[in-house]
């Protein structure tokens, strides 16, 4: 539950408190604080633990796809195609060139240089692409 708040947001919550409730009523404030966090921990437990006895093994098969949605969340395109495609091994991975640059690839077709348009100059239009 406090993996998201650092030491920095702790002090902040601190001098709050400090300035909100006082040097007399903090401790009093955190020490209710501290039993109502338990107390909903020890209420959301209950209710998985009850959920979990009363579905049985389908319990874990509704949490795959939580799971795999939470996964979701960190999701790097680039990481997840040389995954897929290499097995997790990038081929291109530590080859450079001389002056420390990775080589193009050669399946990449060269690029023309692009130049900037002429005043009245309309771009170019491929009809394969459109």
């Amino acid at each position: 539950m406090f993996d998201s708040i650092g030491w920095p947001e702790l002090l902040v919550l601190i001098v709050v408190g400090l300035f909100v409730l006082g040097p007399d009523r903090l401790p009093q404030g955190a020490a209710w604080l501290g039993r109502t966090i338990r107390q909903v921990k020890e209420y959301a437990t209950g209710a998985r633990e009850q959920i979990r006895s009363e579905l049985g093994p389908e319990f874990d098969e509704l949490r795959k796809p939580l799971e795999d949605l939470r996964g979701i969340r960190n999701f790097n395109p680039r990481t997840a195609v040389t995954k897929h495609l290499f097995d997790g091994e990038n081929p291109l991975d530590g080859i450079t060139n001389g002056n420390g640059h990775q080589p193009p690839n050669p399946a990449d077709p060269p690029r023309p240089q692009q130049r900037p348009l002429a005043p009245g100059e309309r771009p170019p239009y491929d009809s394969d692409a459109t």
